[in-house]
């Protein structure tokens, strides 16, 4: 039976292999977003499944002691994370356990509670020992395992897949742009441009639901995502992107100007497909 097919009949869909069927989360759940969040899940499967191949790859320059590749492979292993990190954050012990900052602990660096990404960082660029994070390494692969086989087994509420698209946005304006997220390595611009990809992805997914209604709205939106992108694109080089700290305060204003309109109307979009 096809998807289309499900929808007609009223068919509970379920897609193979992805975990639960994905209308038993909520009454709220119109048959219009059942196919929007199937890809979105699809989507994300495939980012988590790249987030575990990435994250072997600088695991294993850890452990092999080859500290200027590990740093190489830091900021791009992030961004499948990033793209996805509303739907992580569904498991608040794997996102503490992968995605704190030093801030969250009585003693920041020296505390052992903290781990994932950031202390992996801090050993990278800060203490330069690739022997000592070693183990941090392990849990975090062992981490992006599970968060793996979490996210094949969960049934997507789609208030928090349309809703995440606005939350990518509105994290990078409210904090980011601050430069508190990736303070060691300064790699600040490899992690809005994940999050503003993510969020494009669930605007693109559910677009074609509002576009006949409201054309305004969904060229409003799209020319957004376009100054961020380009603003964004300013800074890129063959390696990616420029060191943050090379952002002046007027540069790191019209970020946050551009990231914090395209939030405001991404904000909207719950209510357009009646989540609210």
């Amino acid at each position: 039976m096809t998807l289309k097919q499900a929808l007609a009949t009223g068919t509970l869909l379920a897609v193979a292999g992805l975990g639960a069927p994905l209308l038993a989360a909520t009454q709220e759940v119109t048959l219009d977003l059942v196919e929007p969040i199937t890809d979105y899940k699809l989507y994300v499967s495939d980012r988590t499944a790249q987030l575990v191949e990435d994250t072997g790859a600088l695991v294993a320059a850890i452990h092999a002691g080859d500290l200027e590749k590990a740093k190489a492979l830091y900021a791009p292993t992030r961004t499948s994370y990033e793209e996805i990190e509303p739907i992580a954050e569904l498991f608040a012990d794997l996102d503490a356990s992968i995605d704190a900052r030093a801030d969250d602990y009585e003693t920041a660096e020296k505390d052992p509670a903290f781990t994932g990404f950031h202390r992996i960082e801090y050993g990278l660029w800060v203490e330069k020992d690739t022997a000592a994070i070693a183990g941090y390494a392990d849990r975090l692969m062992a981490d992006v395992k599970d968060l793996d086989q979490r996210i094949a087994a969960l049934t997507f509420p789609p208030e928090t897949v349309v809703g995440g698209a606005a939350a990518l946005m509105e994290e990078v304006a409210a904090s980011k742009v601050s430069g508190e997220e990736d303070r060691y390595s300064r790699t600040d611009l490899w992690d809005f441009q994940a999050n503003t990809d993510g969020a494009k992805k669930v605007f693109e997914l559910v677009r074609p639901l509002i576009e006949p209604t409201d054309p305004a709205f969904v060229s409003t939106v799209q020319s957004n995502f376009d100054d961020v992108d380009q603003t964004l694109a300013h800074y890129r080089t063959a390696n990616g992107f420029e060191d943050y700290e090379e952002l002046s305060d007027q540069d790191r204003t019209l970020l946050s100007a551009r990231v914090n309109t395209l939030a405001e109307d991404l904000s909207t979009l719950r209510g357009k497909l009646g989540l609210d």
